[in-house]
C-alpha cells in the first residue's frame, strides 16, 4: 500500500507565507545546519558539553576524559574552531578552549538539558 499526498485544494496564501518565512530565515537556517552537522558527531558533542560544563579546557584534559589521543581531540577541536563554535587562547604553553556563546545558542538548550540531567543524577 503506497501512501501518497492527494491534495484537494492548495492554500496559496499559506504556501507563499511559508516560502517567505524560509527566505527570511535563510542565513539562520544555514547556520543552524552547520552547527548541527558539526555537533552531530558524538565526540564533538561531548567536547561541546564538557566546555559548556567546565567553561574552558585544554586538549590534554579532554583527551584523558574522552580516552582518545590528544591528536584526535585536536582534530575535533580544529573542526569546531573552523566552524566558529569554539575559540582558543594560549596561556604559556597550554591552549585552552571555550565555547563561542553566540554561535552555540542553537544547541545550548541541548547542552543545558544534558547538564541538568547530570545535576538530577547527583541529587538522587
Amino acid at each position: 500500500m503506497s501512501k501518497t499526498c492527494i491534495r484537494v485544494l492548495a492554500d496559496p496564501v499559506q504556501i507563499k507565507e511559508c516560502k517567505d518565512s524560509l527566505n527570511q530565515l535563510d542565513e539562520q537556517l544555514a547556520q543552524a545546519t552547520r552547527i548541527f552537522n558539526l555537533s552531530g558527531n558524538a565526540v564533538r558533542l561531548k567536547i561541546l558539553f564538557l566546555l559548556y560544563k567546565e567553561g574552558e579546557m585544554c586538549p590534554c584534559d579532554l583527551s584523558d576524559i574522552l580516552e582518545i589521543s590528544v591528536g584526535g581531540v585536536s582534530q575535533h577541536l580544529r573542526k569546531l574552531k573552523d566552524g566558529k563554535l569554539v575559540k582558543d587562547k594560549k596561556v604559556g604553553q597550554t591552549v585552552f578552549y571555550t565555547l563561542v556563546e553566540d554561535n552555540v545558542k542553537v544547541i545550548k538548550p541541548v547542552l543545558a538539558s544534558l547538564f541538568n540531567d547530570i545535576k538530577k543524577e547527583t541529587i538522587s
